[in-house]
């Protein structure tokens, strides 16, 4: 059995040699079948190609809405009082002079100025409380309260001047006559005060020679401080008041508002 296991031993030892040494035992020139590689047939676009054409149209498509949503947004906010101001930095005085802005200051600065569509002045706001007597308006908060104004309401009665913005223009005289602007009870005024903007009408009419006044609500809109003797402006009060731009009933603050915000977008060019 030993003999047997060690020629068995000694042929498989032969055959795994040979087997071992076969590869390197090849001539150097021996020819070495190789499979043929496959083509690469994946085709793939060249830059700037037509297979690019797709994403770029995309993606101005894409930026193209981006900023049409934008100006979308931009025309829906409400028109700020930065873009109203724009529109007034110049004047073309159409007032023949000067007003005052108090009875007590003798020297005349505030002229009328107008645009196209609008006039507009830049002075203070003194405040109004005429008109239907009120908590807020009577002769114990206003020792110069009168009960009427000169623009009454669709029924005839006076303007509330505690519930109604509205703006106090000079009454007709050498200075500037209002209605010769293309002005009225009812026309709507843009009021602008630090950074505010508020839409009112002319409700009143005040001496011939002060410009800059506003009523109790006016003043309370625009931060202001609505007591008739202790409160209003000193200045920086911008009034735009738009030409043909008649409201019915006066005393309607949602058509003021509405028709307000319409004129300025119309002013601003938007």
């Amino acid at each position: 059995m030993r003999t047997r296991t060690f020629a068995l031993t000694a042929a498989t030892s032969a055959v795994c040699g040979a087997a071992l040494l076969g590869p390197a035992a090849l001539p150097a020139t021996a020819d070495v079948s190789v499979p043929d590689a496959p083509p690469d047939t994946r085709v793939g676009p060249a830059p700037g190609g037509l297979a690019d054409a797709p994403v770029s149209a995309d993606l101005r498509a894409s930026a193209d809405l981006r900023a049409s949503t934008r100006l979308r947004a931009s025309a829906d906010l409400p028109v700020s009082a930065e873009e109203l101001l724009a529109e007034v930095r110049s004047c073309r005085q159409i007032s023949r002079g000067k007003y005052r802005t108090d009875a007590n200051r003798a020297k005349a600065t505030v002229p009328v100025c107008a645009t196209t569509d609008a006039v507009f002045w830049k002075a203070d706001m003194d405040i109004d409380c005429d008109g239907r007597k009120t908590k807020a308006c009577n002769t114990r908060t206003d020792p110069y309260f009168q009960p009427q104004t000169a623009f009454t309401t669709s029924r005839g009665k006076p303007l509330d001047s505690a519930r109604l913005p509205f703006v106090v223009v000079p009454a007709p005289g050498r200075i500037w006559d209002y209605r010769k602007s293309g002005l009225t009870g009812g026309s709507v005024v843009a009021v602008i005060h630090r950074g505010q903007v508020r839409y009112a009408v002319i409700g009143d009419t005040g001496p011939a020679g002060i410009i800059g006044e506003g009523s109790y609500a006016l003043a309370k809109e625009l931060s202001i401080d609505p007591h008739p003797t202790t409160g209003g402006a000193a200045s920086g009060v911008t009034y735009i008041a738009f030409k043909d731009s008649r409201i019915s009933p006066i005393e309607s603050r949602a058509t003021a508002e509405s028709r307000g915000e319409e004129l300025a977008r119309a002013f601003v060019g938007r």
